[in-house]
């Protein structure tokens, strides 16, 4: 079952619990977004083993590895917009997006 969320006007977030969480970069290629969704799905796999294996070091190399394919996504670190402005994770009515979100 695939779940839509509201995605503001500009495309850069969804909102999900209230909260604003950056959308994939649409400048990838289909090809680009593929192969990182799967190293993203690989790495979130090895969190789960890890933890289920108590194994610290490779919960913390499963976890950078996690960080390093949504950076690639561009769901985090430098924004893939030209201002830099970033409400990742900020609770929408408290951004510049309240008034459209009230408006839903």
């Amino acid at each position: 079952m695939i779940v839509k969320y509201p995605v503001t006007p500009d495309g850069r977030y969804f909102v999900h619990q209230q909260r604003l969480w950056r959308c994939t970069n649409p400048n990838l290629s289909e090809q680009e977004r593929q192969q990182y969704v799967r190293e993203l799905m690989k790495a979130r796999r090895d969190v789960k083993s890890a933890k289920a294996s108590g194994d610290e070091d490779a919960m913390q190399i499963a976890r950078n590895a996690v960080n390093a394919a949504k950076i690639k996504l561009g769901e985090r670190g430098p924004t893939w917009w030209d201002d830099d402005t970033d409400h990742n994770r900020q609770l929408v009515r408290n951004t510049p997006y309240a008034d459209w979100w009230e408006t839903l």
